[in-house]
């Protein structure tokens, strides 16, 4: 992912679609990008629900059974399992806060780091991860100039992202307050935008 003088001038922000989005993948999405260069740009959207619950990702890889899936803390049984994009959405990566250390934590900022081992897993599921965390399945990647071209085309609207936005549950209004970031609802933008 590249050392902190590789940072892109998308990394740490929000891509918020524009309503005129037309790809099923990123329609009414606010994707997280954490790592962006000349080489592209990877992130994962984080107002999208996921089928697969955590207890059933814990069943699948062993490190819970069925009967003991029933005996989970509400907060573990609910942890959050979003579909981070259309990228090898077989995979799963956790999205933290920077107070969990694993051998395979990526520091993203000063504040989130991404993991994609199951000891984060087997952690949370414990009562021993991070502060805040998500997991994701599955990414959104593009390639060199590909979402800079996107962005020239008025696809993308951008701002600094939120912690407190990307931990947040409420899947359902998070597109229409990452607006509000910007100080704008999606009702004031037209499907059609036009350059002056």
């Amino acid at each position: 992912m590249g050392s902190r003088k590789d940072k892109g001038f998308l990394d740490g922000q929000f891509l918020i679609a524009m309503p005129s989005m037309l790809d099923p993948n990123f329609v009414r999405t606010v994707v997280y990008v954490c790592a962006h260069s000349e080489d592209g740009a990877m992130g994962f959207v984080i107002n999208r629900a996921q089928d697969v619950s955590f207890s059933e990702i814990l069943v699948h890889l062993k490190i819970a059974t069925d009967d003991s899936v029933d005996r989970l803390p509400l907060a573990v049984s609910k942890f959050p399992v979003l579909s981070g994009g259309p990228v090898d959405n077989g995979r799963g990566f956790v999205l933290h806060t920077e107070d969990y250390h694993c051998n395979s934590s990526i520091p993203l900022s000063e504040e989130l780091c991404l993991s994609t081992t199951q000891d984060i897993i087997r952690a949370i599921s414990a009562g021993r991860g991070p502060t805040r965390a998500t997991m994701l399945l599955g990414y959104a990647g593009w390639s060199a100039g590909q979402i800079e071209n996107e962005i020239a085309q008025n696809a993308w609207l951008t701002c600094p992202a939120s912690e407190a936005l990307i931990f947040d549950w409420d899947l359902d209004t998070k597109y229409e307050r990452a607006m509000a970031l910007l100080g704008i609802s999606p009702s004031m933008l037209s499907s059609e935008m036009g350059h002056a």
